[in-house]
């Protein structure tokens, strides 16, 4: 039977500051926004065009939770957000004011750079490459 992941919970602060972000500074849609309570609300975005896995918003209602908010991952990298054109998608995340932590760099796999989302978790913004075309030019060049 084929298996996949359907959503990632992710912490966070406050479901409101969470959509905000995600859906304007990345341009993530709103796959799902159910009221569960008064208080807990089952609401999953992703990014444009994925037909993947996805993440759950969950605000945190423990200490132990709200402790975890921006350190999911210990410190590492936590997701990683493909995309088919890092230029046109980083700009508009630097114009949305998102958070690189390096400049963008070309790898042996695709064209890389590391941003923080708003609680501090580290993503990898990645272009992988197209193994049938050639190494893309420089991004100071474009």
């Amino acid at each position: 039977m084929p298996q996949s992941l359907a959503h990632v919970t992710l912490l966070v602060r406050n479901y409101e500051e969470a959509l905000a972000f995600f859906t304007e500074a990345l341009g993530f849609r709103v796959i799902e926004d159910t009221p569960l309570s008064v208080a807990k609300r089952w609401l999953v975005v992703a990014p444009p065009g994925s037909g993947g896995t996805s993440l759950l918003l969950a605000q945190a209602d423990t200490p132990e939770q709200v402790q975890q908010i921006g350190n999911q991952a210990g410190g590492r990298v936590f997701l990683f957000l493909h995309t088919d054109d890092f230029l046109r998608d980083y700009r508009l995340m630097q114009a949305s004011n998102v958070k690189f932590l390096e400049a963008p760099r070309h790898e042996s796999y695709g064209i890389i750079a590391v941003f923080e989302d708003l609680y501090g978790n580290k993503w990898d913004f990645l272009q992988p490459n197209d193994p049938n075309t050639p190494k893309p030019l420089p991004l100071e060049s474009r």
